[in-house]
């Protein structure tokens, strides 16, 4: 129903209310039997129907018991613990890829103080442009 239907019900109704004690006494029978016809006809409410949120095994030959209710931290677990070991992952793969680096880099460093240059010509721009062509 929108806006407009319900004011003119509620127009309609106050009118009808407005005259109800001037209306004669078999006016007033016939609409009461005509109220009791229309409420027989009419649909009757389904009640509300209540969705079952959790699943629950009954153990055999225990009445009443019921499995879920002593595990319900099995479910909780169940979600922290692949949480936790992706995390720990992440961690460990960062771990190995500094360490890596550093191993990397400490190469590095071994090759060029083990070299007979000195560092200040691995410093120097034109040195390297001498060590590119030099190479072709």
């Amino acid at each position: 129903m929108n806006n407009s239907d319900l004011n003119f019900a509620y127009k309609v109704r106050h009118a009808l209310n407005e005259n109800l004690d001037n209306l004669p006494a078999s006016t007033a029978d016939r609409l009461a039997s005509a109220r009791k016809i229309a409420m027989s006809h009419k649909k009757q409410d389904n009640p509300p129907r209540l969705l079952a949120t959790q699943q629950r095994t009954v153990v055999a030959g225990g009445a009443g018991r019921h499995f879920g209710d002593s595990f319900d931290w099995l479910g909780r677990i169940g979600i922290a613990l692949p949480l936790l070991a992706l995390v720990a992952g992440l961690i460990g793969i960062y771990q190995f890829e500094e360490q890596k680096h550093i191993s990397d880099t400490a190469d590095i460093d071994a090759a060029v103080l083990s070299d007979e240059l000195p560092v200040s010509a691995y410093l120097d721009h034109g040195f390297n442009t001498f060590i590119s062509t030099r190479g072709e």
